[in-house]
């Protein structure tokens, strides 16, 4: 398969374009790729096309070749509902939501979220969860980016209106994800931090119209919860 490249301009064949510098850089210094050689690019949007390194007045470019067909997302829409985690495991997350077709993840602080974010720092983790989801997308073979949303607090969030079912997951009082029916429309999944969900917020959600949902019967990590209940729900209702 031809490296693929996230280029966020307007896309069409047959024509050249010049590559965003980030994008160059990436092709020519990391992977090393030569003019000539093939490559895919897609917009983010469901646009994706086959193309070939030129160069284009001394800069780096594509020569846009033809659309590639082809729908690779999911049917099943979901939005994974995370609770803030420390160190590396957000962007695990994030990467493997991508990679098994989350649309949205929407970071949020719970009570016993250990990391905590706000102002300058917040933004810049939030961008830089945005490009683990650029990264997974070109790896995956997804045309369509995984929105990764601004952090919120789970108060915050569960007060919004969503179009489609809310799922909150509860090991100890949730019925099993397989003995639920497909949902029609949207689903939003709920996964705690690495304290899990307080009783408190567990009210406040079911409040909200969450239903208590579980995964099996053992306990499982915050960074392994959210991809195992996804992975679970597309072999049910979506496309694996």
């Amino acid at each position: 398969m031809p490296p693929r490249f996230y280029c966020p301009v307007a896309l069409s064949a047959p024509a050249q374009i010049r590559l965003p510098a980030e994008v160059a850089h990436h092709a020519l210094r990391v992977l090393r790729l030569r003019m000539g050689e093939d490559v895919v690019l897609f917009d983010g949007r469901g646009g994706e096309f086959s193309g070939r390194l030129v160069d284009i007045e001394g800069e780096t470019g594509v020569a846009l070749l033809q659309q590639v067909e082809g729908d690779r997302e999911s049917p099943l829409r979901v939005c994974l509902v995370q609770g803030l985690a420390v160190a590396d495991k957000m962007d695990w997350i994030v990467q493997k939501a991508v990679e098994t077709g989350v649309s949205v993840v929407q970071p949020v602080e719970a009570e016993r979220s250990v990391l905590r974010l706000s102002g300058e720092r917040a933004a810049k983790r939030v961008a830089h969860w945005r490009q683990v989801a650029v990264s997974a997308s070109e790896q995956s073979g997804r045309s369509y980016l995984c929105e990764v949303s601004d952090i919120e607090r789970l108060t915050h969030w569960l007060a919004r209106p969503f179009e489609g079912e809310r799922w909150v997951l509860d090991p100890q009082g949730g019925e099993r994800l397989s003995h639920l029916s497909q949902p029609r429309g949207p689903v939003a999944l709920l996964v705690g931090p690495e304290g899990g969900w307080s009783d408190a917020e567990l009210a406040a959600a079911r409040g909200a119209g969450c239903r208590a949902v579980a995964i099996g019967p053992r306990v499982l990590r915050t960074e392994t919860a959210g991809v195992a209940a996804v992975a679970a729900m597309m072999a049910l209702w979506g496309d694996y």
